[in-house]
């Protein structure tokens, strides 16, 4: 008998089996990978939304979290995934400096946006308006932390690598049955899987694709994360992970030309020198219209639960998410009405 069977091993799915193994709970996860948007993702972690100048919801908490949690499995895994780096806003106008200096006065915005405006010349790049900086930024490589913790869950015999067959789940008063494993719950953390769930798919999970590239452009000098309307993050070795693309139709994994198109025109929009394309990825991120997450337990079926809906921010939300619904089922604390799952079924009663 498992405390916890975690369907998925996304950042949702690794998060949730961290918190809970750190809590001496017994873990299974079964997953066949199928979906990689935690993968492919940029991997950011911000807490100012630059588009419109506000503060990410509860990011100041998130940020705390993610700082221990990342610390911890770095230690565990003994591996360096997350990596401390400045995100600068590269300004095209004045005008542009004066919103940010607005922005910069909000008692939400002010621990976050620098007042000084940063001069630094980076070959590759004009900037006659300079740089914004935004505070306790960086980003986390989830292909690696996901590669390494699925090692770490197939050495310990955590980890069932195969698709997940609904058909031979039995719901039981106070358990589940998944063939010959007995768990107290289970955590689906499906990511846009959720639509080939019979328990869940019936809530409004949309699926945002995003589309990135690897370039290499041997001329440009950055040590920084610069975002304007796309990112530029420094891989070393003058490659440059850029992102990302915003498209609510095409609910494929499969890069596309129109995406290539439109990134590689945002990228001359901000460097001047040479570059060639690497790599091109795309992936589906599991996101929700009201823009939250999507957490709690079946509304019928009080071993079923659900992580969900993380978005573009799975680094940040991960591990605040899979704490608040672990407190929620272990210790009956109340879910942020905003993110639980019953905002939805009670819209259908």
């Amino acid at each position: 008998m498992f405390d916890y069977i975690i369907v998925g091993s996304g950042l949702a799915g690794i998060s949730f089996a961290e918190i809970a193994l750190r809590n001496n709970k017994s873990i299974l996860v079964i997953s066949d990978n199928s979906q990689n948007s935690s993968r492919v993702a940029g991997g950011l972690y911000n807490p100012v939304i630059l588009k419109r100048f506000s503060e990410v919801w509860k990011a100041e908490e998130q940020l705390v979290l993610m700082e221990d949690f990342y610390n911890h499995v770095e230690t565990k895994l003994k591996a360096k995934f997350n990596f401390k780096l400045p995100i600068l806003r590269k300004f095209f106008s004045i005008e542009e400096q004066n919103n940010w200096f607005a922005a910069s006065d909000k008692p939400l915005l002010a621990p976050f946006l620098s007042t000084n405006l940063i001069f630094t010349k980076y070959f590759g790049i004009d900037s006659p308006f300079d740089y914004g900086e935004v505070l306790h930024t960086g980003y986390v490589d989830t292909s690696l932390l996901l590669d390494k913790y699925k090692e770490y869950l197939l050495e310990n015999n955590l980890l069932l690598q195969e698709t997940f067959d609904y058909s031979k789940l039995i719901i039981n008063d106070n358990s589940v049955q998944y063939k010959e494993y007995h768990a107290k719950n289970i955590i689906f953390a499906e990511g846009f899987g959720l639509h080939a769930n019979p328990f869940f798919q019936e809530l409004p999970l949309d699926g945002t694709k995003g589309e990135l590239l690897i370039i290499k452009a041997p001329e440009l000098d950055l040590d920084v994360i610069v975002n304007t309307s796309v990112f530029i993050l420094p891989l070393g070795d003058h490659l440059y992970k850029v992102g990302a693309t915003y498209n609510w139709k095409d609910k494929t994994d499969l890069p596309t030309e129109e995406g290539k198109t439109e990134l590689v025109e945002r990228i001359k929009e901000i460097i001047n020198c040479e570059f060639e394309i690497v790599s091109h990825f795309g992936g589906v991120r599991p996101t929700v219209r009201d823009r939250r997450p999507i957490i709690g337990t079946h509304d019928k079926q009080q071993s079923l639960h659900l992580l969900n809906g993380l978005g573009t921010r799975g680094v940040m939300l991960g591990p605040a998410m899979a704490k608040d619904l672990f407190d929620f089922i272990e210790n009956k604390k109340p879910l942020d009405p905003t993110i639980d799952i019953q905002r939805f079924y009670k819209k259908r009663k």
